[in-house]
């Protein structure tokens, strides 16, 4: 086996793929030691070509393609071809630091733990807007936390897909990202990589963050504006209320009661935050009522039988 693999997961962005690629390509550590599988997620445009072009410069490169819609089917394709002791995962919007692997095999080595993940800087397409401060950088998958090396537990915020690494023994043990969560092509969606980093600390394996292991996430203009983040938290609530059940309440149309009342009692307290708070604050408060709307209509569709 080699020591490591690279996973990255791939849906019709062939140029800045070919970007994440040239920085692979880059890596301080030897070519000979790590294996790189691109998963190629039902692309249309000509990303299979983009993949193809790097042979020479990355000839540990390989290609694969998954017709399932979704991520998470093609990290778990991924994960079934790699050959590596320990499998990383980048995105096709990321560019690792030149020492990343390096990092990687060092610090798995040093620390005893079964997964990590690590710091992941902006490379914003556009300024930032003022509201936009660090308290939301976890909704557009950015962590810029120094403090560490540390381990993680269930209270923490835990690693994101972007930057994420785990030993290849914990999928088999504990198996693959959910297919129930996770983007599906151009739909917002997440939780499979939080999921699975909970489903191994809940059985006392150890994961830790590490700062030195860098990467910089490309922050397109569009995820800057306010309904990008709306729309990922309303359809983000409404994936996991796809997937929970809410026994034991007073319910309406199947609704939870008291959800309705928490969301009535956050609307009141969004609008006082409006003028009393920084805007950075007033909009964080915000969020929590797009998290009820999408829980609130998960569940109905639920009850209705209209889940998508």
């Amino acid at each position: 086996m080699l020591p490591i693999s690279v996973i990255i997961c791939t849906y019709n962005r062939a140029p800045s793929l070919a970007d994440t690629l040239e920085s692979l390509s880059r890596q301080t550590y030897s070519q000979s030691l790590w294996e790189l599988i691109v998963v190629d997620n039902n692309s249309s445009d000509n990303t299979r070509d983009t993949v193809l072009q790097f042979s020479q410069k990355l000839p540990n490169l390989r290609y694969e393609f998954e017709p399932q819609q979704g991520l998470s089917y093609a990290r778990n394709l991924g994960i079934k071809s790699a050959l590596g002791d320990i499998i990383a995962f980048t995105d096709d919007d990321v560019l690792p630091a030149p020492d990343w692997l390096e990092q990687i095999q060092q610090l798995m080595a040093q620390y005893p733990c079964d997964a990590c993940g690590g710091y992941i800087a902006p490379q914003w397409e556009a300024p930032p807007p003022a509201w936009l401060t660090e308290i939301f950088y976890g909704f557009i998958a950015l962590k810029t936390d120094t403090q560490g090396p540390r381990p993680l537990s269930l209270a923490d915020e835990l690693p994101f897909g972007a930057n994420m690494v785990f030993r290849q023994s914990m999928f088999a043990r504990y198996g693959v990202f959910d297919t129930q969560k996770g983007r599906k092509g151009n739909v917002l969606a997440g939780g499979e990589d939080i999921e699975m980093f909970e489903r191994i600390l809940k059985d006392q394996r150890v994961v830790y963050y590490f700062p030195s292991l860098k990467v910089t996430h490309k922050v397109e203009a569009f995820r800057l504006k306010k309904n990008y983040f709306r729309r990922w938290r309303y359809q983000c609530s409404k994936n996991i209320a796809h997937h929970s059940e809410f026994a034991g309440a007073r319910k309406l149309f199947g609704v939870p009661l008291y959800l309705i009342q928490q969301t009535f009692q956050t609307i009141i307290k969004t609008i006082r935050y409006g003028f009393t708070q920084p805007s950075d604050i007033a909009f964080r408060q915000e969020m929590i009522i797009w998290h009820f709307f999408g829980l609130i209509v998960g569940i109905y569709q639920n009850h209705s039988g209209h889940k998508p």
